[in-house]
């Protein structure tokens, strides 16, 4: 295997205690491999080469732990990452597993279940930063309906935001270097779910009265579930600033969630993803949200691991062999002339300006019947990405 796909520190591949941690059950079958420990899941990801590993607060500590059982768990965890040199970049609390939070989290009916939400918030919180975490994500699973007859959305959505509001003072108010990302998905395992997709968080986020500490973390799949272009979304986040983690992964399109292992499926809309996130620059963690198949045992769960970092890599190579490549790059100037014609009518508007734009003759005729060299540019990159150029 070629050093040039092996991962390294400054990739930031991180993966979280769930994903490898997934013991394969699903709705139709009980699981196939033995869980492990936060420990031994830690050492599994030290020796597939990973930079961190991720967690909601329930993986690392039981729901049910006593005190007593919390501080070791955490003070073992602690001599993990010590010992592997594996860094926790972000963090999250499992608001959706649990039977209180049938209705939802910040969003229920009942305001003792809200409250206690918020509590358990803010103990995952001083988690995460305890093991350096600087990223908190929310994922509302359980934020939505079944039927619109239960719960009023104007009534959901304040609750929501009252509740981002109320952590976001608990952080500034503990000193804390945090920030909130912000997961949408349009369903499962509610019916529908509030603020379904990344623009519909992206829109809500400035209602927050802290929206500077506040971005969001797309997930590759949960955009595909509703039939989007996840690189659009991710590039809207990214435009606005909002970008401040991100969940790979892969989908057979519109179905149930799958968290495929990332690039398996979607090869050409996962390379313009890591195109992108590579052009511009994100600095961020690489977060794998994934699983491996069910028919695997660690083993498998190892090569699956290895897999989203390797399939991650070659399509970086790839984006850098677009950008250099001569016939590419050729086209895409072709592609995007200009010779100055419109420069009166750039920037922003004046009376003048409009005026002259009014009045500008455009041949209609010769740019309808333009061709547009598409069709060859798309098979350019297919021919890429199949390994012919």
């Amino acid at each position: 295997m070629s050093d040039l796909y092996e991962p390294k520190p400054e990739h930031k591949f991180t993966f979280g205690l769930w994903t490898v941690g997934s013991i394969g059950k699903d709705q139709f079958g009980v699981p196939v491999r033995e869980p492990l420990s936060p420990v031994d899941l830690v050492y599994l990801l030290a020796d597939v080469g990973a930079y961190g590993v991720n967690f909601h607060d329930n993986d690392l500590v039981p729901f049910d732990a006593t005190p007593a059982e919390r501080d070791k768990i955490v003070s073992d965890f602690k001599k993990a990452l010590a010992s592997t040199g594996l860094k926790v970049p972000m963090a999250t609390a499992n608001l959706f597993n649990h039977p209180i939070f049938k209705d939802g989290a910040f969003t229920s009916n009942d305001p003792q279940v809200r409250k206690f939400a918020l509590q358990k918030t803010m103990q995952a919180i001083d988690l995460g930063v305890d093991l350096g975490a600087e990223v908190f994500v929310f994922w509302g699973g359980r934020e939505g309906v079944e039927s619109d007859a239960t719960k009023d959305p104007l009534l959901g959505l304040k609750r929501f935001r009252e509740a981002l509001n109320f952590l976001c003072e608990y952080v500034i108010d503990q000193h804390y270097n945090l920030k909130f990302a912000l997961e949408s998905k349009p369903n499962e395992p509610r019916g529908d779910i509030y603020l379904p997709t990344t623009g519909a968080m992206l829109g809500f986020i400035p209602t927050l009265d802290h929206p500077d500490m506040v971005g969001v973390n797309p997930e590759f799949a949960h955009e595909m579930m509703a039939g989007l272009n996840f690189l659009h979304a991710v590039a809207q986040a990214w435009e606005m600033g909002k970008l401040f983690h991100i969940d790979l992964n892969d989908q057979n399109s519109i179905r149930f969630d799958q968290d495929w292992r990332f690039g398996s499926f979607s090869i050409k809309q996962s390379f313009f993803l890591v195109k992108f996130l590579e052009d511009v620059g994100y600095t961020g963690s690489r977060h794998f949200d994934a699983h491996a198949f069910r028919t695997e045992n660690y083993e498998g769960v190892k090569d699956f691991a290895r897999g989203c970092m390797r399939t991650y890599l070659i399509f970086k190579e790839k984006a850098a062999r677009f950008n250099q490549d001569p016939e590419i790059q050729a086209l895409l100037k072709e592609i995007n002339a200009d010779d100055g014609a419109m420069n009166n009518f750039d920037g922003i508007y004046t009376a003048e300006k409009a005026n002259m734009l009014k009045s500008y003759r455009f041949d209609v005729k010769a740019l309808s019947e333009r061709g547009m060299m598409y069709e060859r540019l798309d098979q350019l990159t297919i021919d890429l990405l199949l390994g012919v150029r």
